[in-house]
């Protein structure tokens, strides 16, 4: 359930894809996973990232060079202060950015990290995982959403094996 909100609320009812990406990742997926951003970015098509990891940094970067929607999921309540590129989306009515948090939680923790990825996924039509450390949290939430039938895609690389062969598309 979303608590808080700033933006665009339409694009919520857009087709929306999340991003996964656990924080410690192989060098294997790095190049994919810009690339994969730069696609989302030509193709116009809304992405859902945490902004947590390095790579779902990198990729949000990459993302708010482009005109598409964008969807920034916290991990903790609202901020006032924006980065300049964030406000720049804003004005733009490309960014929507989303909280399961009141004004109260003020930091990120392993606990807020979750909830936030279960926000993200239950939003999404399709989730693109470019790396899950496996026992890891990105991995469970995953297996879980497998479960249940959400679309999971993921590159082919060996270290993604276990996602591919629980179910996970090749993107």
């Amino acid at each position: 359930m979303i608590k808080d909100l700033l933006g665009n609320k339409g694009l919520l009812t857009r087709p929306k894809t999340a991003f996964f990406c656990s924080r410690r990742c192989p060098a294997s997926v790095v190049l994919l996973s810009y690339d994969w951003a730069k696609q989302m970015r030509r193709d116009g098509l809304c992405v859902i990232s945490g902004n947590h990891s390095q790579i779902e940094k990198d990729v949000v970067h990459y993302l708010l060079k482009g005109k598409q929607p964008l969807i920034l999921a916290l991990a903790r309540g609202l901020n006032t202060r924006l980065e300049p590129e964030l406000k720049e989306a804003l004005v733009q009515n490309r960014l929507l950015i989303i909280t399961p948090f009141g004004s109260g939680v003020t930091r990120a923790s392993q606990k807020t990290a979750n909830r936030r990825n279960e926000l993200m996924a239950e939003l999404a039509d399709e989730i693109v995982v470019s790396y899950a450390q496996p026992a890891g949290n990105v991995e469970r939430l995953i297996m879980k959403w497998l479960k249940k039938r959400k679309r999971v895609s993921t590159f082919d690389v060996v270290e993604n094996r276990a996602l591919i062969n629980s179910g996970a598309k090749i993107l």
